[in-house]
């Protein structure tokens, strides 16, 4: 089984993936080529190899010709195109039911545009068989204000979509003031941040590491009187 994501810095020690990542949230938050790709890849295998299916949500919409081939390698991956339509509901279903790795190219737009509107998009997503079986990534926003009329909105409807989940889930992003809101930090439980050079509200160590290395924050399972207590290392990731 792939458990070993990177060596922690300054130790021999190497950074293990362990059983609680299934149920519990990920963010992985770093600028464009750190990594932030590669280090979902290693968690979705890992997610895979516990018999969970995966529903890999890729919302910069790339044919499947664009997906990295990475994805393709395990031999686990199903490519589907969402779309407003009977004949993808249908194919969804059926890979559903197969318990395929759906890797899922999605255009923004489909999502509501008002708060009061729930798209099919969104209905997509709370389909309850995989909100039951499936372990989700949501995958690189490139234009933070594409979904709904504010990105925090966005954020909102996922912290919602996590008390529905049976698993857990795993987001990737840019760096956003957005994730300095204690609401959001509780939300996940386990944080890879890389590089936040261009962020002003991220301290000097995360502005400076290299690409392929992450500040791991890991919350801890004894409570404190607000939330559990996060260790933290820095992991250089394996290529």
């Amino acid at each position: 089984m792939k458990q070993k994501i990177g060596k922690i810095k300054n130790s021999i020690a190497d950074l293990q993936l362990v059983e609680r990542v299934i149920t519990q949230n990920t963010i992985i938050m770093a600028e464009e080529g750190c990594g932030k790709t590669h280090l979902s890849n290693l968690i979705r295998e890992y997610v895979m190899d516990n018999d969970v299916p995966t529903l890999y949500l890729d919302f910069s919409d790339p044919d499947i010709d664009a997906v990295e081939t990475r994805f393709e390698k395990s031999g686990r991956f199903f490519y589907l195109r969402f779309e407003e339509s009977d004949t993808f509901d249908s194919a969804l279903q059926e890979a559903i039911s197969r318990r395929e790795d759906i890797y899922m190219a999605v255009n923004p737009k489909y999502f509501s545009g008002k708060h009061e509107i729930k798209s099919r998009l969104s209905h997509t997503i709370q389909t309850p068989e995989l909100l039951e079986n499936y372990y989700y990534f949501f995958h690189e926003i490139s234009l933070l204000n594409a979904f709904y009329t504010k990105f925090e909105d966005f954020m909102f409807y996922i912290l919602s979509l996590v008390n529905l989940k049976k698993f857990g889930l795993t987001f990737l992003t840019q760096p956003h003031e957005i994730f300095e809101d204690y609401k959001i930090k509780l939300l996940f439980s386990f944080l890879y941040l890389g590089r936040c050079s261009k962020s002003d509200y991220y301290d000097v160590q995360l502005r400076t590491l290299p690409a392929h290395t992450f500040i791991y924050q890991h919350r801890k399972d004894r409570r404190t009187l607000l939330f559990n207590a996060i260790e933290s290392d820095t992991v250089m990731i394996d290529h």
